[in-house]
């Protein structure tokens, strides 16, 4: 299945990615993670799209608004506390996929929880800036392996 059109929604304090706690997040940028994804998306023949915001409030109107395929979400904090995201995410009914840079589980006890994980399409952690191409890898495959009435 090809012109699929997958967003990718970035969390609070992931715009300072590349600065910091690398030895968690790694030392690329936001910028360069859209970038690969982009063009990771390319040889996939999926538009990318891309949104980052520091506001719960932003995040779920993004949600609402949108109007693709799929989603790939690093809902970072909001991950553990969110449950507007997590209401957005179900009204709209798009597969998604959680993805966290760093292993939660292997972190603070706080961060083991997700209000996302049971109604997520699949969850990708620990895997730095790969994380988010291995879920766009992910999710292509389940869209292509789907047909509009199963989704």
């Amino acid at each position: 299945m090809s012109n699929l059109h997958i967003q990718v929604i970035h969390g609070p304090n992931l715009n300072m990615l590349g600065t910091r706690e690398p030895g968690h997040y790694g030392n690329q940028t936001l910028t360069d993670i859209d970038e690969e994804l982009i063009t990771l998306g390319d040889t996939l023949g999926v538009r990318i799209t891309s949104f980052q915001s520091n506001h719960e409030g932003e995040i779920v109107d993004k949600i609402q608004q949108l109007h693709v395929d799929g989603l790939i979400i690093n809902p970072a904090a909001y991950t553990h506390t969110s449950i507007a995201i997590r209401d957005a995410l179900l009204a709209i009914k798009v597969p998604f996929i959680e993805v966290h840079l760093s292993n939660i589980h292997r972190r603070e006890t706080f961060r083991h929880q997700s209000m996302l994980v049971d109604v997520a399409t699949g969850v990708i952690a620990g895997f730095g800036a790969h994380s988010y191409s291995l879920a766009l890898r992910g999710l292509h495959h389940q869209l292509s392996q789907t047909t509009p009435n199963n989704i």
